[in-house]
């Protein structure tokens, strides 16, 4: 048992009735597992204000609460033995009762946080593969879930709430974990999730207009401001100079004293990268690249794209501030590969196909872009959309295979409750309206079958991109979800055609 008073350290709060010297053996904000010895941490959500629930939960044995309501407001029963705590803030109070009540594992690691719009999945599995390579297990946690080593955790949000992140920490740590390295959302910093946590090194990635609308950011502005909390949080700062945003970045946070600029544009910056060559053969596809400033090196990233050489700029910017030794560095990212993002899944001296997660127009854009300078003598594509969301996404990814790919293959991506063919008449009308000729593609509604058709006419110099999915595990189709991943299926067509 612990005192909740000690709990609350660091905190604004006020005892409203009894005291915060009473002894608490966990945290709960669900009604459900409230029992006696608990503190019961009241919000008022959009949807729900659990406040409402206070009595139900006085019923379960549990006498003390934290709310963000004042005395007045609550309707508690005539009876002894309660201890009510006011707060302004309920989640941000959650963040620091949940780090209290792991001990603070946060602390016992180094903590590497990072945040932008695109990259930041790659970027965090680029950042682990380093520091394993020099010797340091590193747990993971973002958009593909929370990594333990070799245990994969399924996780809702790329930054979960505070109580969840904080018991991941404490396994993380339990486990011998030396680094954490987390995408932070700037859904995470709105809700405080990562409240009371300092990072040793905060990385800006890039930022573009996204998760905007009812239920996430009122505008760009706001979106921005929440991504920028993170380097009030960290003690060195590393940034991407390439992005307009970073001088807001920067004054919007009162940026800590200690930062480094990376580019793969400016010389500018403390570390750049510059001459970059693309490789796609038998033996190596990716980017060889030097770099300049802090640092003179090179490096050979086995992940395709100018625009990954920027993501693991930032890595390359942390190790050389941590001192990690530039061999082990090379020979990790020489090796790399994130699973769903640019992941060369099959080379031969004949073609080579990958997966990305591409699923909307800019990020196909992005993707073409970058493979044709690995001069393809086709550039395939092998795409779905997802049902039931907005048909702009569709018509996007329709257009874009028309100016941008050589041969398409439209087939299913979790059709959800949408016909699979509907969908893909949606995508072949914008190709054909943005001028794409007819025996520029073939519709195959099975994913599979699309996968095996791409391979099996494959010609000398093809790159086949099977796009959209990524890193997801299961198709969904009318409410029912299979077991289907991209990686699996074209390394089982491969043994089907014998290649």
């Amino acid at each position: 048992m612990a005192i909740l008073k000690d709990w609350l350290k660091g905190t604004d709060y006020k005892v409203l009735l009894g005291t915060d010297e009473c002894e608490v053996s966990d945290v709960i904000f669900d009604s459900r597992k409230a029992a006696a010895g608990t503190v019961f941490l009241c919000m008022k959500g959009s949807r729900i204000d659990s406040h409402d629930f206070i009595g139900d939960v006085i019923e379960k044995g549990c006498t003390t609460f934290v709310v963000e309501k004042e005395a007045a407001e609550l309707k508690l029963p005539r009876i002894g033995g309660l201890n009510i705590i006011y707060t302004e803030n309920a989640r941000e109070t959650l963040a620091f009762l949940s780090a209290a009540r792991f001990d603070h594992p946060s602390e016992k690691m180094k903590m590497i946080g990072l945040t932008g719009t695109k990259g930041k999945t790659t970027s965090s599995y680029m950042f682990k593969a380093v520091l394993e390579k020099c010797g340091f297990k590193t747990g993971v946690i973002g958009t593909n879930g929370c990594v333990i080593g070799d245990t994969h955790i399924p996780t809702k949000n790329t930054t979960p709430d505070s109580y969840e992140l904080n018991g991941y920490f404490a396994r993380m740590a339990e486990e011998g974990c030396e680094y954490v390295v987390m995408e932070c959302s700037s859904q995470g910093f709105k809700m405080d999730r990562t409240a009371g946590i300092t990072f040793d090194y905060g990385v800006f990635l890039n930022i573009s207009p996204d998760h905007i609308g009812p239920l996430e950011h009122a505008d760009f502005d706001e979106y921005l401001y929440y991504k920028s909390r993170l380097f009030t949080q960290c003690r060195t700062a590393v940034l991407n100079i390439d992005d307009e945003r970073t001088k807001d970045i920067v004054k919007l946070s009162g940026c800590r004293e200690k930062k480094y600029f990376f580019s793969v544009k400016s010389t500018d910056a403390d570390i750049y990268a510059y001459d970059f060559s693309f490789h796609a053969d038998s033996e190596f596809t990716g980017t060889e690249f030097w770099t300049g400033g802090l640092l003179a090196d090179v490096f050979r990233l086995s992940i395709p794209g100018e625009y990954n050489v920027s993501n693991v700029m930032s890595v390359i910017t942390v190790a050389y501030d941590l001192g990690l030794p530039m061999d082990k560095v090379r020979e990790a990212l020489l090796d790399i590969h994130v699973d769903g993002r640019s992941e060369v899944v099959y080379k031969s001296d004949k073609f080579t196909v990958l997966v990305d997660y591409a699923h909307n127009e800019v990020s196909m854009v992005t993707l073409m872009d970058t493979l044709k300078k690995y001069e393809p003598k086709r550039l395939v594509a092998v795409f779905g959309c997802g049902g039931n969301r907005s048909k702009d996404r569709r018509i996007g990814m329709g257009t874009t295979a028309a100016s941008a790919c050589d041969f398409s293959i439209f087939t299913a991506d979790n059709s959800r409750f949408e016909k699979t063919e509907d969908i893909i008449a949606d995508i072949e009308g914008a190709f054909l309206e943005a001028g794409g000729k007819p025996e520029a593609y073939v519709k195959i509604p099975d994913r599979r079958e699309a996968i095996k058709y791409a391979m099996a006419n494959a010609e000398d110099g093809d790159i086949i991109a099977v796009i959209g999915k990524g890193h997801e595990d299961y198709q969904e189709e009318n409410g029912v979800r299979t077991h289907f991943l991209d990686r699996e299926e074209i390394l089982k067509c491969k043994d089907e055609l014998g290649l």
